[in-house]
């Protein structure tokens, strides 16, 4: 009998040891996904800015990288400061401030609804900005702010439509995908109509805009999208905390004492917001929200949404689409949406075979 004791304490002891292991492998291994984190967004960053000199540099004018520094701090001569400060530097932070819009839209989507379908360009958001801008400057002749006004009201309706129709007592990531795909196509069917009802001149214009361009685009589209993601981006970081406990489902959310349904409103309408500025702006660049959140977390597996991995690789995308929709081909200006679609295409292809491999037990 008087084993006992000693049998049990040992017992306790080795619980406590395995205990501390656990928790020491749990540190280490959250230790280890923190570090690859931080060298992501570093190398992402660091490629960033390494393609933005690039981009400033290069053109029918190349200068070397010191003289676009040079430049960019004050000095250099009146036709090098006007090719990099009104040409070539609004161009290049649009395309990044747009590319992290939709990397960051796309990334809140896909997490919120657990899809990776669930992107502004294919559930009907981007379609909404599309259908009520091509709409007020094909038929009211609107442009300038106030277009992209209407682009954004657009993709703000459209997003609070489907959320609606796919309401059932909660949202379902599956329902809302399929309401928000079939409200895309009626959408797109109302600009399209709209366009054969114009004049050519100006379908083709609008037909320009459609597939997302930055060309001819200054400090106007600039200042409004920077205002706007300096508002959105701290509002999607306060709602991103709701991130987690809706990773876990509805059930555990709530018992952890989460309001799920809340929560995923309030990261839905950041998203939103976030797909209506850059459209607004720069037009529906397609596929850039659907690509970006996937390489993020290929490049950051466990870190669940990793949202700034996937703003950073939606502005790095963006920006080296548009230095390639510039200059692959001599003496012709691609919309950035074109090169961006040769990317997102074929992954979309790839997704929707494993998905029918999947279903069909292959």
């Amino acid at each position: 009998m008087s084993r006992a004791p000693a049998v049990a304490e040992n017992a306790t002891r080795a619980d406590e040891e395995r205990l501390a292991d656990a928790v020491r492998l749990i540190s280490a291994v959250r230790s280890r996904g923190l570090r690859r984190s931080l060298l992501v967004g570093a190398g992402l960053l660091a490629a960033l800015v390494v393609v933005f000199g690039v981009s400033l540099g290069v053109g029918d004018m190349v200068m070397p990288i010191g003289k676009v520094v040079e430049t960019l701090l004050g000095g250099g001569d009146g036709g090098s400061r006007f090719v990099v400060l009104e040409l070539r530097l609004p161009r290049a932070l649009l395309a990044i401030l747009v590319g992290a819009a939709f990397g960051l839209s796309g990334a809140v989507f896909q997490t919120v609804l657990r899809n990776p379908l669930a992107s502004p360009d294919l559930i009907g958001i981007s379609a909404g900005a599309s259908a009520v801008a091509v709409t007020a400057a094909l038929l009211f002749q609107v442009s300038g702010l106030a277009l992209s006004a209407s682009a954004l009201a657009g993709s703000l309706a459209a997003g609070a439509g489907i959320y609606l129709l796919a309401w059932r007592q909660g949202v379902a990531g599956q329902r809302l995908v399929l309401v928000g795909i079939g409200v895309g196509m009626g959408l797109s069917s109302i600009v399209w109509y709209v366009m054969a009802r114009s004049e050519a001149t100006d379908a083709q214009e609008a037909f320009r805009w459609l597939a997302g361009s930055l060309n001819g685009r200054s400090w106007s589209q600039v200042w409004p999208l920077l205002t706007a993601l300096g508002l959105l981006l701290p509002l999607t970081v306060l709602a991103a905390q709701a991130l987690h406990p809706l990773q876990l489902g509805d059930d555990a959310a709530a018992g952890l004492g989460a309001k799920a349904e809340r929560g995923r409103l309030a990261l839905l309408a950041c998203a939103t917001a976030l797909a209506g500025v850059a459209t607004a702006a720069a037009g529906p660049v397609g596929f850039v929200a659907f690509v970006a959140a996937p390489i993020a977390r290929r490049l950051v597996p466990g870190r669940g949404a990793a949202l700034p991995q996937a703003a950073l690789t939606g502005a790095l995308l963006v920006l080296v689409a548009d230095l390639a929709a510039q200059h692959a081909l001599p003496s012709v200006q691609l919309p950035v949406g074109v090169v961006t679609s040769l990317i997102g295409a074929p992954y979309l292809l790839l997704l929707l075979a494993r998905a029918n491999r999947v279903g069909g037990g292959g």
